[in-house]
């Protein structure tokens, strides 16, 4: 029988099957959940307690790094699109003396909502040219010129805030402006 490197299998009183993995940091004993079985067969359980060892290795503790790992997808949902967007829209309308009217500022909610369909639940970070593009030219592809014009020069204004309140590092819309749109007469 193989070395089980601090891999056990842990029966509850109520009959659930839980991996487990024993490690040390620090000269502490600690736990490390790895799934349920058998959601999670052995395989999958030892390839789980391999990665751990792996940052165990680096000085790193397992259950600090699945913390960190968590937290920082809790923020990045909070970092979608339409989340900044929505974000951006509020600022605007109370922004002193620059503030949006109520015209304007119900018009850029809907032409951001335009968005929401393609690139609204993605990460701000994750988002390239080409998807704002392809979203823009959506709108453009229906007739809506003037719209497809204004929801991206809107977008650019809610990437610019996302850099500005560092959660982007640069606006992808930047390079998309007017080049890569339809020109009728009206934009010239």
């Amino acid at each position: 029988m193989g070395v089980a490197l601090g891999l056990f299998l842990l029966v509850q009183p109520s009959g659930g099957k839980l991996w487990r993995s024993k490690y040390r940091n620090d000269g502490k004993e600690k736990k490390l959940g790895i799934g349920i079985y058998p959601d999670v067969g052995l395989g999958e359980a030892r390839r789980r307690r391999d990665e751990a060892r792996e940052l165990i290795a680096l000085g790193k503790d397992p259950s600090h790094e699945r913390r960190r790992e968590k937290a920082r997808v809790q923020i990045e949902a909070g970092n979608t699109f339409a989340a900044i967007a929505k974000e951006y829209c509020e600022k605007r309308k109370r922004d002193g003396q620059k503030a949006w009217t109520s015209a304007t500022g119900t018009r850029s909610e809907y032409l951001l909502s335009l968005l929401n369909g393609s690139i609204g639940r993605l990460a701000i970070a994750e988002i390239e040219p080409a998807d704002v593009l392809a979203a823009v030219r959506r709108i453009e592809s229906k007739g809506k010129l003037e719209s497809a014009k204004r929801t991206l020069q809107l977008a650019g204004c809610v990437f610019r805030y996302a850099v500005a309140t560092a959660r982007l590092g640069s606006d992808p819309t930047r390079d998309l402006r007017r080049m890569a749109m339809v020109a009728p007469s009206a934009w010239r």
